[in-house]
């Protein structure tokens, strides 16, 4: 691909599309970008059978949980890379996405994930040139927190 991108709600849409359709992992999980801007990122998975962790509850499996706010964390991480790259031809672009990779995760788990569905968010806390920090938050359908993260990304 060359060129250069002169939409950026098109970048956002395709970036969206890479997380929740073309990455095998996101896809086993479930996850539905619910809203994705320069600003915020909204991720969603239903609870299904498949992702219990105690079945004698029905809980959530703590992996899931940290699962996606990781990859909540590196879409945010993504936007802040790609509004660092404007104006940067496509083949810029996916040069610098290849090299990008989670650091670190921390994850704090607050209550049993119960729920019917649950969303993640996630902010930039700093971006640099070569590392983003990323603070996350997993909510319930009940909007209680369920966990949140931190996480330092890769992005140069």
């Amino acid at each position: 691909m060359t060129g250069k991108i002169e939409n950026a709600s098109d970048l956002l849409a395709m970036l969206g599309d890479i997380y929740e359709n073309q990455m095998p992992f996101d896809r086993l999980l479930g996850i539905k970008i619910e809203e994705l801007t320069w600003d915020d990122a909204r991720v969603r998975i239903n609870m299904r059978d498949e992702l219990v962790g105690n079945f004698v509850k029905g809980i959530l499996h703590g992996g899931v949980i940290s699962s996606v706010l990781d990859l909540t964390g590196g879409l945010v991480a993504s936007v802040a890379l790609l509004k660092q790259m404007t104006g940067a031809s496509v083949a810029e672009i996916g040069q610098r996405f290849t090299r990008m990779g989670t650091i670190d995760l921390r994850v704090d788990y607050l209550r049993a994930g119960q729920g019917d569905y649950f969303v993640s968010t996630g902010s930039v806390l700093r971006t640099g040139n070569k590392v983003a920090v990323i603070r996350t938050e997993f909510r319930n359908d009940q909007d209680l927190l369920i966990a949140a993260g931190t996480g330092s990304y890769l992005v140069g």
